[in-house]
């Protein structure tokens, strides 16, 4: 069993193994966020997040922890829940805000399941930033392996995610993106519909 669950392949997870950092840089229509955390043990992290909101013009700081609620093992597959919160600070001068700070919070849970061919997963998040921001997003992915690679071999996978939120102009967009991985690095890059690009990229230290 742990021979398999180690060779399943796709590691851009909240936690880590116990005593591992993570650094993950994220990329997409709406936002640029950096999360770096460490993981004391196997069922949560706890780490600095940061994000810039680039529509409204509008960033938030905070401490996020990441808990992982339950894990699935099977014979050839894993699934995971997780549920991830954070709190701190958020700073706008976009418009009539001129420099306004507000306290800022957010949770939201993921979910994921995956063998060495297939992958689905779903996430959603809940934030209010007062006077700011209030608005909820949720995304879901699928994604196929086109060939099974050894462990320690460069890993690929191509995904269809489809994000929603209600508060942007377009409520729905599709993204097709591919996703490279070998031992503690990743990095997956794709397009939208509207040509909004996404990229991100994740180190296990």
């Amino acid at each position: 069993m742990v021979i398999c669950c180690t060779a399943l392949p796709v590691l851009a997870r909240p936690v880590s193994y116990p005593g591992g950092w993570t650094v993950m840089q994220m990329n997409d229509m709406d936002a640029n966020a950096l999360h770096l955390h460490y993981s004391p043990s196997a069922k949560y992290s706890l780490g600095y997040k940061a994000e810039y909101w680039r529509e409204e013009d509008w960033q938030f700081h905070g401490v996020q922890l990441n808990y992982l609620a339950k894990r699935w093992n099977a014979l050839a597959s894993q699934a995971n829940f997780y549920l991830k919160s954070g709190a701190g600070l958020a700073y706008s001068d976009y418009q009539a805000f001129d420099g306004k700070t507000e306290l800022a919070a957010f949770t939201g849970l993921a979910l994921d399941w995956e063998d060495r061919r297939f992958f689905a997963s779903y996430e959603n998040r809940a934030y209010d930033a007062g006077d700011i921001a209030t608005f909820f997003t949720q995304k879901a992915r699928v994604g196929i392996a086109p060939y099974v690679g050894d462990y320690g071999d460069l890993h690929t996978w191509l995904m269809l995610q489809l994000d929603h939120n209600p508060e942007a102009e377009d409520h729905f967009t599709v993204t097709p993106l591919v996703r490279f991985f070998k031992g503690e690095y990743l990095a997956e890059a794709g397009m939208n519909e509207n040509g909004d690009v996404l990229f991100n990229w994740v180190i296990r230290l």
